[in-house]
This record gives structure tokens, sequence and C-alpha cells, in this order.
């Protein structure tokens, strides 16, 4: 029996937290994942998170272009996708993905393909390039942040944010498209995640830092997070 696909997109706050590689948050990870693959793949698409907003940051002060401040990212999330690579034990001597065909030529010899961002596209993110993998694959995407799920506000600022546990993709889309789009960019999922995933109804997933519930959720069991979906 073919093995199905699962794309997630783990955010640079999950991967470097306090000045430190989260080491305790990427071995449950790791196992997890390993855990599953008896009868899934999985293709891990890494953010920047912090390092690359400090890079993105810097350019900014000297005036470079949204471009530019776009690649310095670009290259934080591939090497945090080497790096991932070699902590799950992979060997990546013939480097990260970085296109659709790279991937697809993984995924047939191993069951776990790490990559940043692919090519560059204006304002996009990595979990633009995770909803376009999912599109291609048509398969579910899941989005692991630094928060449980979607909220009405940032409850990382906002105490009284209310949590969303389910959302349709236009009402979702909506809301992303009040948010105007800057590298870097702290919301759950880019404007153009959300625009593909409404245009290709990808099942979406936005889970926090507890891997119980990404655990439960290869499970069939019940899971805290945000299903974007209808």
């Amino acid at each position: 029996m073919e093995k199905r696909i699962f794309v997630l997109s783990i955010g640079g706050s999950q991967i470097f937290k306090d000045n430190k590689i989260n080491v305790s948050f990427l071995n449950k990870f790791k196992k997890i994942i390993l855990s599953n693959i008896k009868n899934k793949k999985f293709i891990i698409v890494c953010g920047g998170g912090s390092v690359a907003r400090m890079y993105i940051q810097g350019l900014k002060n000297v005036n470079a272009s949204e471009k530019l401040q776009s690649f310095a990212g670009i290259s934080v999330t591939r090497t945090n996708a080497r790096f991932l690579s070699y902590f799950f034990g992979f060997d990546a001597e013939d480097g990260i993905a970085h296109t659709m065909q790279d991937i697809e030529k993984i995924i047939k010899k191993q069951d776990v393909v790490f990559c940043g961002a692919l090519e560059y596209h204006p304002h996009q993110t990595s979990d633009s390039t995770a909803a376009q993998i999912a599109e291609h694959f048509n398969c579910d995407f899941i989005n692991l942040t630094n928060v449980a799920g979607l909220y009405t506000s940032n409850p990382l600022t906002n105490k009284n944010a209310k949590f969303i546990p389910y959302i349709t993709w236009k009402k979702f889309h909506e809301i992303a498209l009040k948010i105007p789009f800057k590298p870097g960019q702290h919301f759950v999922l880019d404007q153009k995640a959300s625009k593909i995933i409404l245009e290709k109804k990808i099942k979406t997933y936005i889970l926090g830092s507890n891997l119980k519930n990404l655990e439960n959720l290869f499970m069939g069991k019940k899971f805290n997070g945000t299903i974007i979906f209808g």
C-alpha cells in the first residue's frame, strides 16, 4: 500500500528558542515522525524564525530591497532544514531540496524530506512553500507554530485573545488578507498560503508546541488545535 504523505511546516521559533537549539522539542518531534514512517511519508518545511528576522531587520536598516530581505530569510530556512536533516540522522550530502522536482526525487528514496523555502517568489514565506507542496502532492498540511492554533488576535500580546478551533478556508483567507505582508511576518500562515489552501481546498491544521496534539492527530484521537476546512 502506498504511504500517505503529510506536509509539515515547522516554525523557526520551534527549532531555535531562547538563543539555543530547542533540543527537547526536536527530540520529541523526531520520535513522533520516525514512529509513523511505517505507513506515512513526511515533507518537513522549515521556517526561519527569529534568526531570519534578525537578518531581515539588519538589511531593512540599510534600506535593502524587500527581495534581498526575503533572500536572507530563505537562506536561514535552508540552513534550518539542513540542520534538521542531520538531527534526524539523514545524510544531506547532496544538499537540501530547492525545487519541487528535488522533493519528488528525494521522497521516492526516503520517508522524510527536509526543505526550507523553495524558489523566491514575492510576498511569501516558508508557509507558502508548504502550501504549494501540499497542493502538488494533494495531501494535508500541518503547521506547527509557537501558539496553540488560530486566535482572534495574537495571544502572545493579548491575554483576551479567543481560541478558534475551527474555521472555513474562506473565513481564514479573509483574516489573512487584513494583515499586510512583510518578510519574516509572525501570522500563523501568510496570505499566499491562505489563498492556496482556499483555492485548492487543502485540509489544514494549526498546532502549537505541545507535540501530544501532533501525535494524537496521527493516531486519529482528539487533539487541541485549529482545523481549516470547508
